[in-house]
């Protein structure tokens, strides 16, 4: 599948396409929801995807790994590839596939979409805040931290996608945020074997619940309130983000449509689950996933096939579009 992808890109030196190939087994390995939501792009976007999540995950695990976290390879790692980019980030210096792939991939992706250098900047600082930062005492400290985690990945998506207005920025910005509290919440009993709490302090002192409340694995009547309350603040999220989807080039809507109701759909198993997170890790379905993402392969097939939506030719991939402003 890949080769015909990065064929439909254009991707055609060797190494290059080894170093997609890598960002697409990250992708695909460690983000089975949005890899899902990405076959229902036209094969000459997929690639570009790959790229984006296969950066952010690897650069994740540098701090995120429960056996193996090196936070110091993490800073390396960053400086260097920051290093390799030029002033101008449409035209970067030269990331060696053979050394770094997954940069390698992210940079073509860069110069190919006219990603600005800003947005990985916010990116890689915000995943440098989790060797320091366990905890955020207010939502707008936590904010701060999802600007760069998430909400910047929503605004790398967006050239790639091809918006047909400005306004779809804010609203890919709290899809990012969505889809991040989104994973917070399911993940808390996770994040806390990482010695971290991603739920605002400010949160939890409203409900009376305390971090060691956490950590006993329990679920009490006050964490199931400060859940339903997260709950009910990333749907608000959601809620804001929907009408960005339909802002979006028509092959680009069925997949974040169905990303939207993959992640949305996380929520959904939160509750079915009773809010037992501390001690698992809740998961959508694969049928459910796979009945979310089949109607959308047609429709999916359908706008790309049609003459009002048809793709652009992998050779105007080559000028990248203006990226909206953050």
């Amino acid at each position: 599948m890949s080769a015909k992808d990065l064929d439909a890109a254009e991707i055609v030196d060797p190494p290059l396409r080894v170093a997609y190939e890598r960002s697409r087994q990250l992708h695909a390995g460690h983000g089975k929801t949005y890899y899902l939501a990405t076959l229902l792009l036209p094969r000459a976007k997929r690639p570009y995807v790959w790229a984006l999540y296969g950066f952010a995950r690897y650069a994740d695990e540098f701090v995120d790994s429960l056996t193996e976290p090196d936070p110091a390879a993490l800073v390396r790692w960053g400086e260097a590839f920051l290093e390799r980019l030029e002033t101008d980030p449409v035209r970067p210096a030269g990331v060696d596939p053979r050394h770094d792939p997954v940069g390698a991939a992210m940079e073509d992706t860069m110069r190919r979409w006219g990603i600005p250098r800003a947005h990985v900047e916010a990116f890689l600082e915000s995943m440098q805040m989790d060797i320091t930062e366990a905890t955020y005492a207010t939502y707008a400290d936590l904010e701060r931290y999802m600007y760069g985690s998430a909400a910047v990945i929503g605004l790398q998506m967006l050239p790639i996608l091809e918006p047909s207005t400005p306004d779809a920025a804010p609203r890919a910005r709290a899809l990012g945020e969505a889809f991040q509290m989104s994973n917070f919440i399911r993940d808390v009993g996770e994040d806390l074997r990482r010695g971290r709490v991603y739920l605002p302090q400010e949160d939890l002192d409203l409900f009376g619940v305390t971090a060691a409340d956490l950590a006993t694995g329990t679920v009490t009547s006050p964490v199931r309130r400060l859940l339903e309350f997260e709950i009910e603040r990333t749907r608000a999220l959601y809620a804001y983000a929907e009408p960005g989807i339909d802002m979006l080039h028509p092959t680009s809507r069925d997949c974040m449509r169905t990303a939207f109701r993959l992640y949305g759909g996380i929520l959904d198993a939160v509750e079915r689950a009773d809010h037992q997170v501390l001690d698992r890790r809740v998961r959508v379905s694969l049928p459910r996933r796979l009945a979310v993402a089949g109607p959308g392969l047609v429709r999916a097939w359908a706008a790309r096939t049609g003459p009002a939506g048809r793709a652009p030719a992998p050779a105007d991939l080559r000028t990248p579009a203006p990226a909206p402003d953050a």
